[in-house]
């Protein structure tokens, strides 16, 4: 009987369990922990990069990653904008009456652009930007309708001053037969372009800090300056004035218009609802410079 209890008792310890009926010891691993136990996601930098497009030709214009710290979404607007924007180009009327040239003004609108960069949700791949684009509203005026004068003015200068003289003449026939229709704007920088000797232009005196220097395009200030009175009788809207340093002789104080190529500019916009025609005309001999703005009998086609 010994015998068969000590086998029993060698059996059951060689098959894991106790001689006192209690359950064999398990070996268990220590918990794991939460977040290991879960399911984890590898730590990439997830890079969502969204196509900003030009929705008029479907070019991408530049792409973004609202997760990049360092792109910010009112600076690259700017930046955008600097790319995009244009002024407009307005058209002229040949000496057949018809319009040619003139380009679109384009305007990439920053506020809204700043706003869908800063919306831009998970599964967004392409943003569509915010431009606007503003075409010359003329189609075909004939010259014959363009004749009922609305504003001119009238400005003298010493016709002896060659230099000054032909800067005058230069500026005054860029601006000649331009032709603005309801909308259009009018920037004479754009219109005359940089005052370069390759283009023309003369040696004179101009004022520079309340001092007066000879420079390149001398004179061409009293061309913009006498536009500006013309169209301010015609009573069309002024977008950006600029006085001299010290007053001017050929205006009255307060009536001048100056102009500098990339710096200082004079803008005006045809508030009207009918076309209007610019003309100059400039005596060299007698030493006169009169602009005229002139408008259409009949209401602006538009195109």
């Amino acid at each position: 009987m010994f015998r068969i209890s000590l086998l029993l008792s060698l059996f059951l310890l060689a098959a894991g369990c106790s001689t006192n009926g209690s359950k064999p010891e398990e070996k268990e691993s220590a918990p794991k922990d939460m977040s290991e136990a879960s399911i984890s996601l590898s730590h990439k930098d997830y890079s969502l990069k969204v196509q900003l497009l030009d929705e008029r030709s479907g070019k991408v214009m530049a792409t973004y990653n609202p997760n990049d710290k360092s792109q910010n979404a009112k600076e690259l607007a700017a930046e955008l904008a600097d790319k995009i924007d244009q002024p407009m180009v307005p058209a002229r009327l040949d000496s057949a009456g018809n319009v040619t040239g003139g380009k679109s003004r384009v305007v990439l609108d920053e506020k809204e652009t700043a706003k869908r960069l800063n919306d831009i949700k998970a599964f967004d791949k392409e943003i569509i930007l915010p431009i606007q684009e503003t075409k010359p509203t003329v189609a075909n005026v004939p010259a014959s309708a363009m004749n009922k004068v609305i504003g001119s003015y009238k400005t003298t200068f010493n016709a002896s001053i060659t230099g000054r003289t032909e800067n005058i003449a230069i500026s005054a026939k860029e601006i000649n037969n331009v032709i603005l229709g309801p909308g259009d704007r009018f920037y004479f920088n754009l219109v005359v372009g940089d005052r370069t000797e390759a283009r023309g232009y003369q040696k004179a005196l101009e004022i520079v800090n309340k001092e007066y220097k000879e420079g390149i395009g001398g004179g061409v200030c009293q061309t913009s300056s006498t536009l500006y009175n013309a169209v301010d009788k015609a009573g069309l809207e002024m977008l950006e004035l600029h006085h001299h340093s010290k007053h001017v002789g050929y205006v009255p104080e307060g009536r001048d218009a100056t102009v500098a190529y990339g710096f200082k500019d004079f803008k005006f916009m045809n508030n009207k609802d009918y076309p209007v025609k610019l003309k100059a005309a400039v005596d060299k001999k007698a030493g006169w410079i009169e602009i005229q703005v002139l408008a259409a009998q009949t209401p602006a086609v538009k195109s």
